[in-house]
């Protein structure tokens, strides 16, 4: 019998998983060694599961730092590297597949089209070219719009398993008390809080066959609202791609988000209100060359504070989303545009009071403006978050992450929430496409009923 091919998977705690649920658990010729992980904290160290990782890996399989991947390949006589995450530049993606060839073992890309599931009802994915592009506040905007037609939409999110992953092999958030009962991280809260808050239904984990299987029982509509820049998991119907005019030249410089962006149904440019008209331009005749096929379309996001009147005149300290700042490559979010805009008297630096936990993060991401990332993958980075705030010279919090964190920091600083919705800048815009799409499954007048002709 020919040797199983030796494979390393590398990845994050999402895409890594499905990829090997999908294309490599129970394929008799490969022998996946282990998993490396990358991006997210407190990911190495740990196995993923026997009862996930199936039969041919009764031990489950050991997740190890990035760091040892060449040490693995050598120790373990590897043939085979598999990519598994995104939002990673194109150049820093053929530094590792130089690293994985010298070491003596081939690097693979795998086709995404292989490992998307098929959905028994319409699919409409949301993803991106960068992390922090707005997606969710766009999928949110769609599941409302969808919602209001009578239509039963299941939210299923990229994964985010940073706990028991045998626990979350399917999760269903429907109140905030669902969250808490799961123990979501800051993270996790900060892609499901909105949902929920708008009156959707998310479904979620590292088992994408039985989440899509649960969320297809309860629903009309599947909505994926991607992570990162990431393919979807399961095959769209229709897929919305969101390009950052804030970053114009990034739709070519990062994986997988340009390939995201080939394949595109609908190029929505975001931010386009807020970007010189030239740097739209740009990057809408950068798309035309990228994915000639695809519907342009501009939209913009609107942030509001609740109390805009707490902010003015005070001392603020500003906490943005996680990933949008640390890997997303952001300098700030909207979160510090909408206190300056509120007439703060200052933006306090959190460098100033951080705890080491998050000193650690300004180190890790030197880009970073004087803004605070909401780190929260681990108690212990829960715990210097609320340090750092406690310890600045800050008079209120303004939370730009979507994660509420009103109850964290009671009786530390008062908080006022920044929140995010999604508007059109043109008509026929989104509206318009999202209702052919209605009206070609049958759709258009809610569920069970005749479709409207089309005018």
């Amino acid at each position: 019998m020919a040797r199983r091919v030796r494979t390393v998977i590398m990845g994050a705690g999402g895409r890594d998983f499905h990829t090997f649920n999908t294309l490599y658990r129970d394929d008799p010729a490969s022998e996946v060694i282990a998993f490396t992980a990358a991006q997210i904290p407190g990911i190495a160290g740990r196995r993923y599961p026997a009862m996930l990782a199936g039969s041919l890996y009764p031990d489950g399989i050991a997740i190890h730092d990035e760091a040892v991947l060449e040490t693995l390949i050598r120790d373990h006589e590897v043939d085979r590297v598999v990519f598994a995450y995104s939002d990673v530049a194109h150049v820093a993606v053929m530094n590792r597949a130089s690293a994985v060839l010298a070491a003596g073992a081939e690097f693979v890309l795998p086709d995404p089209m292989r490992s998307m599931l098929p959905a028994p009802l319409p699919v409409i994915a949301v993803c991106a070219v960068r992390t922090g592009c707005g997606k969710s506040q766009v999928a949110r905007w769609i599941g409302q719009r969808l919602a209001a037609r009578g239509l039963r939409i299941g939210v299923i999110r990229h994964p985010m398993p940073y706990g028991d992953l045998a626990e979350q092999a399917v999760q269903r958030f429907a109140r905030t008390e669902d969250l808490d009962a799961a123990r979501c991280t800051i993270e996790e809260r900060e892609e499901y809080e909105p949902h929920i808050a708008a009156g959707l239904v998310v479904y979620a984990g590292a088992e994408t066959a039985a989440v899509l299987a649960a969320a297809a029982a309860e629903s009309d509509v599947l909505l994926w609202d991607g992570g990162n820049n990431d393919f979807p998991f399961i095959h769209p119907d229709l897929l919305i791609v969101l390009a950052d005019a804030l970053r114009p030249g990034h739709e070519r410089l990062f994986h997988p988000g340009e390939a995201v962006l080939r394949r595109a149904d609908i190029v929505l440019i975001a931010k386009a209100n807020a970007a010189a008209e030239t740097d739209v331009a740009s990057l809408a005749a950068s798309v035309r060359t990228l994915n000639p096929r695809a519907q342009i379309l501009r939209g913009a996001p609107v942030v509001r504070l609740d109390d805009p009147d707490a902010v003015r005149g005070r001392r603020v300290l500003v906490v943005e989303d996680g990933p949008t700042l640390t890997h997303g490559g952001m300098p700030h979010g909207a979160g510090f545009l909408a206190a300056r805009a509120a007439g703060a008297a200052e933006i306090v630096d959190p460098r100033r009071s951080a705890a080491a936990e998050i000193a650690a993060v300004f180190a890790a991401y030197p880009q970073l403006g004087p803004v605070l990332p909401a780190m929260g993958y681990s108690g212990a980075q829960r715990s210097a978050l609320v340090a750092t705030i406690a310890g600045s010279a800050a008079e209120v919090v303004v939370a730009g992450t979507p994660a509420d964190l009103t109850p964290l920091l009671a009786g530390i600083r008062p908080v006022v929430r920044a929140r995010y919705d999604y508007a059109e800048m043109e008509t026929p815009g989104l509206a318009a496409a999202i209702e052919t799409f209605l009206i070609g499954h049958d759709l258009a007048t809610g569920p069970g009923q005749p479709a409207a002709a089309p005018k």
